[in-house]
């Protein structure tokens, strides 16, 4: 765990902070699919990303998910991060997007770290802005691009998180992230493959040229 968490957190935290969260954090590896927090529950543990990816997903009224953002290595979660602080419920329900190792910090240490150590808060500000700039981005994404230019936006996403431009995933699983139907993404998808931006498996979806 320790060797983990310095490759990817050794440049942000002073090797005090480190060796603190070596002797206060669990290590847990979750398979991809893992739901790690769901809506409604309390957090009593903050994770940090060591490597793989996270979704964050939210609900509408009618039970309806939305992707807020991805989750990547060196990253935690702004949301989580406030329900921590202020001993609330979730808002959000976190998914693995892939195999992914987390470090999980109890929700103890985050005030003392924060008067403790600069560094800390440093990476918390810094964690607020990102994902309040990708949940900016999100907004203007329903509110000002069409389904088309979502989807790809949503497949460039997926790629980049996963580093790979195959996308193993349903039409349908596409279609609750990106807050639309099923038959939307087929016809969309199947555009774009007579276009040649991608190719179409089953259950699968290769980039081709999506620039």
């Amino acid at each position: 765990m320790i060797q983990e968490l310095k490759e990817s957190y050794g440049h942000l935290f002073e090797q005090a902070l480190l060796d603190e969260i070596g002797r206060v954090g669990t290590f847990k590896e979750v398979s991809e699919g893992f739901q790690l927090m769901d809506i409604g529950q309390y957090i009593k543990s903050m994770p940090l990303l060591v490597s793989g990816a996270i979704k964050i997903l939210r609900d509408d009224d009618e039970g309806d998910e939305l992707l807020l953002y991805f989750l990547e290595r060196g990253d935690t979660c702004a949301m989580t991060l406030t329900c921590c602080l202020g001993e609330t419920k979730s808002e959000i329900r976190a998914i693995a997007e892939t195999d992914a190792k987390l470090i999980m910090v109890p929700i103890q240490k985050m005030e003392e770290w924060t008067s403790k150590y600069k560094s800390w808060r440093d990476f918390v500000f810094k964690s607020y802005h990102g994902r309040m700039m990708e949940m900016l981005d999100t907004i203007d994404s329903i509110a000002f691009m069409k389904m088309d230019e979502r989807l790809v936006k949503y497949l460039r996403d997926k790629a980049k998180v996963s580093g790979s431009k195959t996308i193993h995933t349903t039409h349908q699983d596409m279609a609750y992230d990106l807050h639309t139907s099923r038959v939307v993404v087929s016809r969309l998808l199947k555009t774009l493959e007579n276009q040649g931006k991608v190719k179409l498996g089953r259950n699968m979806i290769e980039i081709l040229d999506l620039e």
